[in-house]
Protein backbone atom coordinates (compact mmCIF):
# COMPACT_ATOMS: atom_id res chain seq x y z
CA UNK A 1 0.00 0.00 0.00
CA UNK A 2 1.10 3.60 -0.45
CA UNK A 3 2.58 5.49 1.82
CA UNK A 4 0.17 8.50 1.84
CA UNK A 5 -2.43 5.84 3.71
CA UNK A 6 -0.38 4.28 6.59
CA UNK A 7 -2.33 4.78 10.25
CA UNK A 8 -5.37 4.08 9.06
CA UNK A 9 -6.07 6.68 7.11
CA UNK A 10 -7.14 4.36 3.45
CA UNK A 11 -10.68 3.71 5.81
CA UNK A 12 -10.93 7.32 6.16
CA UNK A 13 -10.76 7.71 2.38
CA UNK A 14 -13.11 4.87 1.74
CA UNK A 15 -15.67 6.78 3.50
CA UNK A 16 -15.26 9.99 1.75
CA UNK A 17 -15.55 8.13 -1.49
CA UNK A 18 -18.90 6.22 -0.04
CA UNK A 19 -19.84 9.92 0.97
CA UNK A 20 -20.06 10.57 -2.59
CA UNK A 21 -22.38 7.67 -3.43
CA UNK A 22 -22.84 3.55 -2.89
CA UNK A 23 -20.35 1.51 -4.52
CA UNK A 24 -19.22 -1.76 -4.44
CA UNK A 25 -16.10 -3.02 -3.73
CA UNK A 26 -13.96 -3.14 -7.88
CA UNK A 27 -15.85 0.45 -8.06
CA UNK A 28 -13.51 1.78 -5.19
CA UNK A 29 -10.42 0.07 -6.22
CA UNK A 30 -10.96 1.69 -9.75
CA UNK A 31 -11.65 5.02 -8.29
CA UNK A 32 -8.31 4.79 -6.25
CA UNK A 33 -6.32 3.65 -9.13
CA UNK A 34 -7.68 6.61 -11.20
CA UNK A 35 -7.27 8.91 -8.71
CA UNK A 36 -3.52 7.72 -8.97
CA UNK A 37 -3.05 7.89 -12.56
CA UNK A 38 -3.13 4.30 -12.62
CA UNK A 39 0.33 4.21 -11.65
CA UNK A 40 -1.02 2.69 -8.06
CA UNK A 41 -4.32 0.30 -6.68
CA UNK A 42 -5.02 -1.23 -4.46
CA UNK A 43 -5.70 -4.97 -4.29
CA UNK A 44 -9.16 -6.81 -3.02
CA UNK A 45 -7.17 -8.38 -0.28
CA UNK A 46 -6.74 -4.70 1.11
CA UNK A 47 -9.98 -3.14 0.63
CA UNK A 48 -12.63 -5.99 1.43
CA UNK A 49 -11.04 -6.77 5.17
CA UNK A 50 -11.79 -2.86 5.46
CA UNK A 51 -15.11 -2.50 4.06
CA UNK A 52 -15.93 -5.37 6.49
CA UNK A 53 -14.16 -3.62 9.48
CA UNK A 54 -16.49 -0.63 8.66
CA UNK A 55 -19.39 -2.55 8.51
CA UNK A 56 -18.64 -3.82 11.84
CA UNK A 57 -18.06 -0.78 13.28
CA UNK A 58 -21.50 0.41 11.85
CA UNK A 59 -20.05 3.57 9.44
CA UNK A 60 -20.97 1.20 6.10
CA UNK A 61 -23.57 -1.18 5.81
CA UNK A 62 -24.32 -3.44 2.11
CA UNK A 63 -26.81 -4.68 -0.02
CA UNK A 64 -26.64 -7.53 -1.80
CA UNK A 65 -27.78 -8.05 -5.24
CA UNK A 66 -26.25 -10.37 -8.46
CA UNK A 67 -24.01 -12.13 -6.29
CA UNK A 68 -22.39 -8.55 -5.38
CA UNK A 69 -22.36 -6.44 -2.59
CA UNK A 70 -22.95 -2.27 -2.57
CA UNK A 71 -21.68 -0.48 0.22
CA UNK A 72 -23.46 2.72 1.34
CA UNK A 73 -22.34 5.24 4.15
CA UNK A 74 -24.18 5.37 7.20
CA UNK A 75 -25.13 8.18 9.11
CA UNK A 76 -22.35 7.22 11.95
CA UNK A 77 -20.45 7.03 8.93
CA UNK A 78 -20.85 10.79 7.94
CA UNK A 79 -20.74 11.91 11.15
CA UNK A 80 -17.09 10.43 11.54
CA UNK A 81 -16.32 12.24 8.16
CA UNK A 82 -17.22 15.03 9.52
CA UNK A 83 -15.35 15.30 12.42
CA UNK A 84 -12.30 14.24 10.71
CA UNK A 85 -12.82 17.07 7.96
CA UNK A 86 -9.25 18.41 8.71
CA UNK A 87 -7.26 15.22 8.42
CA UNK A 88 -9.32 14.94 5.06
CA UNK A 89 -8.08 18.13 3.70
CA UNK A 90 -4.31 16.97 4.73
CA UNK A 91 -5.01 13.11 3.62
CA UNK A 92 -6.14 14.97 -0.06
CA UNK A 93 -3.08 17.64 -0.01
CA UNK A 94 -0.89 13.86 0.59
CA UNK A 95 -2.60 12.45 -2.44
CA UNK A 96 -1.84 15.52 -4.42
CA UNK A 97 1.65 14.99 -3.93
CA UNK A 98 1.94 11.69 -3.77
CA UNK A 99 0.84 11.36 -7.12
CA UNK A 100 3.18 14.20 -8.68
CA UNK A 101 6.10 12.42 -6.85
CA UNK A 102 4.35 9.73 -8.90
CA UNK A 103 4.26 10.77 -11.85
CA UNK A 104 8.03 12.60 -12.14
CA UNK A 105 9.34 8.88 -10.98
CA UNK A 106 6.94 6.93 -13.54
CA UNK A 107 8.68 9.86 -16.30
CA UNK A 108 11.92 8.78 -15.83
CA UNK A 109 11.58 5.78 -15.93
CA UNK A 110 9.81 5.77 -19.09
CA UNK A 111 12.87 8.33 -20.61
CA UNK A 112 15.27 5.57 -19.08
CA UNK A 113 13.40 2.65 -20.97
CA UNK A 114 13.06 4.82 -24.09
CA UNK A 115 16.87 5.04 -23.87
CA UNK A 116 18.03 1.96 -23.07
CA UNK A 117 15.00 0.41 -26.07
CA UNK A 118 17.02 2.80 -28.50
CA UNK A 119 20.32 2.06 -27.45
CA UNK A 120 19.43 -2.15 -28.08
CA UNK A 121 18.16 -0.74 -31.22
CA UNK A 122 21.19 0.82 -32.47
CA UNK A 123 22.95 -1.99 -31.52
CA UNK A 124 21.29 -4.74 -33.39
CA UNK A 125 21.15 -2.08 -36.31
CA UNK A 126 25.11 -1.76 -36.36
CA UNK A 127 24.79 -5.42 -36.02
CA UNK A 128 22.92 -5.63 -39.22
CA UNK A 129 24.87 -3.01 -41.12
CA UNK A 130 28.07 -4.58 -40.35
CA UNK A 131 26.83 -7.93 -41.90
CA UNK A 132 25.56 -6.46 -44.89
CA UNK A 133 28.83 -4.86 -45.22
CA UNK A 134 30.84 -7.97 -44.94
CA UNK A 135 28.78 -9.39 -47.72
CA UNK A 136 27.90 -6.54 -49.93
CA UNK A 137 30.62 -4.29 -49.40
CA UNK A 138 33.37 -6.12 -50.07
CA UNK A 139 34.41 -6.67 -53.87
CA UNK A 140 33.29 -9.94 -55.40
CA UNK A 141 36.31 -12.54 -54.77
CA UNK A 142 36.65 -14.54 -57.77
CA UNK A 143 35.30 -18.31 -57.78
CA UNK A 144 37.27 -20.49 -55.33
CA UNK A 145 38.01 -23.59 -55.86
CA UNK A 146 35.55 -26.34 -54.26
CA UNK A 147 38.53 -26.94 -51.43
CA UNK A 148 38.55 -23.25 -50.13
CA UNK A 149 37.02 -21.99 -46.94
CA UNK A 150 33.87 -19.68 -47.04
CA UNK A 151 30.76 -19.52 -46.27
CA UNK A 152 28.03 -20.25 -49.63
CA UNK A 153 25.95 -17.81 -50.43
CA UNK A 154 22.88 -19.87 -49.23
CA UNK A 155 24.43 -19.56 -45.69
CA UNK A 156 25.05 -16.38 -45.98
CA UNK A 157 21.26 -15.79 -46.36
CA UNK A 158 20.19 -18.17 -43.73
CA UNK A 159 22.56 -16.01 -41.54
CA UNK A 160 20.91 -12.89 -42.58
CA UNK A 161 17.20 -14.54 -42.51
CA UNK A 162 17.94 -15.59 -38.85
CA UNK A 163 19.27 -12.05 -37.78
CA UNK A 164 16.14 -10.20 -39.26
CA UNK A 165 14.10 -12.60 -36.98
CA UNK A 166 16.13 -12.08 -34.05
CA UNK A 167 16.03 -8.51 -34.38
CA UNK A 168 12.23 -8.79 -34.82
CA UNK A 169 11.50 -11.03 -32.13
CA UNK A 170 13.68 -8.75 -29.58
CA UNK A 171 11.62 -5.83 -30.79
CA UNK A 172 8.50 -7.50 -30.01
CA UNK A 173 9.41 -8.77 -26.22
CA UNK A 174 10.46 -5.32 -25.66
CA UNK A 175 7.67 -3.98 -26.85
CA UNK A 176 4.70 -6.78 -25.35
CA UNK A 177 6.83 -8.31 -22.17
CA UNK A 178 7.16 -4.10 -20.71
CA UNK A 179 10.97 -5.38 -19.91
CA UNK A 180 12.09 -3.55 -16.17
CA UNK A 181 15.27 -1.53 -16.17
CA UNK A 182 16.80 -4.20 -14.42
CA UNK A 183 16.07 -7.13 -17.18
CA UNK A 184 16.75 -4.31 -20.31
CA UNK A 185 20.02 -3.10 -19.05
CA UNK A 186 20.82 -7.54 -18.67
CA UNK A 187 19.41 -7.58 -22.44
CA UNK A 188 21.80 -4.95 -23.37
CA UNK A 189 24.63 -6.42 -21.64
CA UNK A 190 23.89 -9.92 -23.20
CA UNK A 191 24.07 -8.31 -26.50
CA UNK A 192 26.68 -6.16 -26.37
CA UNK A 193 28.34 -9.94 -25.84
CA UNK A 194 27.17 -11.42 -28.60
CA UNK A 195 28.02 -8.22 -30.62
CA UNK A 196 31.56 -8.47 -29.36
CA UNK A 197 31.88 -12.26 -30.22
CA UNK A 198 30.47 -11.63 -33.82
CA UNK A 199 33.41 -8.82 -34.32
CA UNK A 200 35.73 -11.18 -33.05
CA UNK A 201 34.76 -13.66 -35.86
CA UNK A 202 34.96 -11.18 -38.44
CA UNK A 203 38.47 -10.22 -37.38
Amino acid sequence: MTAVFSHGRLRLYLLKLLDDGPKHGYELIRLLEDRFLGLYAPSAGTIYPRLQRLEAEGLVSHTAAGGRKTYDITDAGRAELHQRAGELTELEADIAASVADLSSLAGEIRSEVRGSVRDLKRELSEATRQTRRTRWDTPTPPPRPASAAGPPAALLDEFDERLAAFTSEVGQLVRVRRFSETQLRTAIRLLDGALDGLRRLLR
